[in-house]
């Protein structure tokens, strides 16, 4: 299952192509409150060769990534008309591109589909591999599909309409891409003198190609696709219970807490010197602001990393990496070695 193109830059012209060189029974625009806004209409604005289309909007968030928004989709792609023959657009971030894909890999057992990621986070991430899915009671991707779009249409400019919050987010996607696979990627993010999405921009594609050629080796994730969910373990979790608060953390933000803590991890398993553990510890620091956990939601966070789709025989498996630039994938670490990680980024912390 290879990768499906992804054009970078202006974009609509290669949307307008497609539609004129295509033909499709109906076409529907998935979009949340935000891109409703501030990215459709200017993509829209650019498109000559679309007459009729439908737009369905759903409420942007990680709660809302779940088999009632799907199902409400389904329903109102029937009550349009939707058949085999219709594409489904999807516009928005992360969540609405897992969401959107899974919903059109599985309506009338799937129709085409095209993804345009308008945040960092999903430009870098989600844009790559083929993965749709929902969550189920918080639990992060648990029912899902691969399967590739026609196309993703990555436009740089609409970074210009997001909350610098929501850059950061993604630019812990792009460090963890250095981290597992490329040191001359981390260091060209860490050197950088801002993090917006102006100085972000030239390296997206990067971080897109290091994620595609991974994608490419292992489409199913069978072995080496693993490393990309080095930070994972744990920040899913921390993300998870982080959405039954008020005040839930972005899912880069629980990512960098992962990765540090699994960083911490990978010395204490000796695969990483200590100069690794520092410079990664220090680099995060220094972009990140960062807090302690808690200790009394550690059994909390052990239920959800218990539930992760890696994990084997009941056993929790890790992606950590073994130098700067390096991963390995199916290492597995026991309770008391998790307690300590969290224990120790919990010292350096404060």
């Amino acid at each position: 299952m290879k990768s499906a193109p992804i054009h970078f830059g202006s974009i609509a012209y290669i949307l307008d192509d497609y539609l004129a060189k295509n033909t499709f029974s109906s076409i529907f625009f998935l979009v949340d409150e935000n891109t409703h806004v501030h990215c459709l209409p200017i993509l829209l604005a650019d498109l000559d060769n679309i007459s009729a289309y439908e737009i369905l909007e759903i409420d942007s968030g990680e709660e809302n990534k779940n088999i009632e928004t799907v199902n409400n989709l389904w329903l109102a792609l029937s009550e349009l008309g939707a058949d085999r023959h219709s594409l489904v657009i999807n516009v928005g971030g992360g969540v609405l591109t897992d969401m959107g894909g899974f919903m059109a890999s599985t309506f009338k057992r799937g129709i085409k589909f095209i993804n345009i990621p308008t945040t960092l986070l999903s430009q870098v991430d989600a844009s790559a591999g083929g993965k749709n899915g929902i969550d189920i009671e918080g639990m992060k991707n648990m029912v899902g599909t691969f399967n590739q779009p026609e196309m993703v249409l990555v436009d740089p400019n609409f970074l210009l309409t997001l909350e610098q919050r929501q850059v950061k987010s993604g630019l812990a996607e792009m460090l963890k891409h250095g981290l597992i696979k490329n040191r001359d990627h981390w260091d060209n993010l860490v050197q950088l003198p801002s993090h917006n999405a102006e100085s972000l921009a030239p390296f997206i594609m990067d971080s897109i190609q290091i994620k595609e050629n991974v994608v490419d080796n292992d489409p199913f994730e069978k072995g080496e696709r693993k490393i990309l969910n080095f930070g994972h373990t744990i920040g899913h979790a921390i993300e998870s219970e982080s959405l039954e608060t008020d005040f839930p953390l972005l899912h880069g933000e629980a990512i960098v807490i992962g990765m540090i803590i699994e960083t911490f991890l990978s010395y204490d398993q000796e695969l990483i010197s200590k100069a690794d553990l520092e410079e990664v510890c220090e680099s995060f620091a220094s972009m990140y602001a960062l807090n302690t956990i808690d200790m009394k939601i550690f059994p909390n966070l052990m239920k959800w990393m218990k539930h992760d789709k890696k994990n084997q025989n009941n056993s929790i498996n890790f992606s950590l990496i073994n130098k700067i630039g390096h991963c390995r994938y199916d290492v597995v670490c026991t309770e008391d070695e998790i307690r300590q990680a969290f224990e120790k980024y919990n010292q350096w912390i404060a």
